[in-house]
């Protein structure tokens, strides 16, 4: 089992920038791929970002050029960077750890963190 927590969220202007931090613990040798996902009040939980253990990093479109996703292996801990917030980035962002156990795949989300892009 691994254990997911987001924090960084927090009440930002438009075009301003944030910083999110997903922090695992547990069995994080079996992770291998992280990822941001996002969902605004009333509408279905979307994808942002995902980085694998390789270090090979996906965009989605509204993110692409804006948004850089990382991680510290060490610290096993994955960081959404955002820039040029827009009002429609705001929601709950969660984040998603992607183990695979003895050919199994197994999914873990955190409980998400709240950004609200706001003037």
């Amino acid at each position: 089992q691994v254990q997911v927590m987001e924090s960084g969220g927090g009440l930002v202007q438009p075009g301003g920038s944030l910083r999110l931090a997903c922090a695992t613990s547990g069995n994080t040798f079996s992770i291998v791929a992280m990822g941001w996902y996002r969902q605004a009040p009333g509408t279905q939980r979307e994808f942002v970002a995902t980085i694998t253990d390789r270090g090979t990093t996906t965009y989605s479109a509204s993110a692409q050029g804006r948004f850089t996703v990382s991680r510290d292996n060490a610290k096993n801990t994955m960081f959404l960077q955002m820039n040029s917030l827009r009002f429609e980035d705001t929601g709950a962002y969660y984040c998603k750890a992607e183990r695979m156990e003895y050919g199994v795949r197994y999914d873990n989300w955190g409980q998400g963190t709240q950004v609200t892009v706001s003037s």
